[in-house]
């Protein structure tokens, strides 16, 4: 057992000092992964890679109701969901009509960078969510890969499937993604 899979299962048994402990653990990699997805935004953001860390690790471990995480890989995964949520609000907040909000649509054409706009991602994030309706298993590969930069053989991994299955099931997503957006 890892030593982060230790601490979660003590997060999860009420210990009131593991999310200390956690947090010196998984704080480089989540700020890594962030990096990664935030140096693709377009200049000018409101939101670093740091405070999008500390968002993502507050809604982790300070939500009220019962976390539960079996594994690194799974606490990664929640992880990569939050972030998705705070960039999808952030995105929202930016395209309100009082700031000036349009709608302008862009195919996914390079699947690996955070969208370019509060638009685009809000599209993503709302091609994504119909994905997930149909293929849940196939949108939690694309969280992992797109908003936590994990590597195929990584998110294979924290899902507990192959890297070839990882592989077709990324091959199918972005192609499913792809042609619902060029339909927009």
């Amino acid at each position: 057992m890892s030593e982060v899979t230790r601490i979660l299962s003590a997060f999860e048994q009420g210990d009131p000092t593991a999310a200390e402990q956690l947090l010196p653990l998984v704080y480089d990699e989540l700020r890594q992964l962030a990096a990664q997805r935030m140096a693709h935004e377009t200049p000018g953001q409101t939101i670093q890679p740091t405070a999008l860390v500390h968002e993502a690790y507050l809604r982790l471990v300070g939500a009220e109701e019962g976390q539960h995480w079996d594994s690194r890989g799974h606490f990664f995964a929640a992880a990569a969901e939050a972030m998705r949520r705070i960039l999808v609000d952030n995105a929202r907040r930016k395209n309100a009509v009082k700031r000036g909000g349009g709608v302008r649509r862009v195919p996914l054409e390079e699947f690996h960078r955070v969208a370019e706009s509060p638009e685009d991602l809000l599209d993503l994030d709302d091609t994504l969510t119909r994905f997930a309706a149909e293929e849940p298993d196939k949108a939690r590969l694309v969280q992992l890969r797109f908003f936590a930069g994990l590597s195929t053989p990584d998110a294979a991994a924290a899902l507990g499937i192959s890297v070839a299955t990882a592989e077709r099931w990324w091959t199918y997503a972005r192609t499913w993604l792809y042609s619902e957006l060029a339909g927009r």
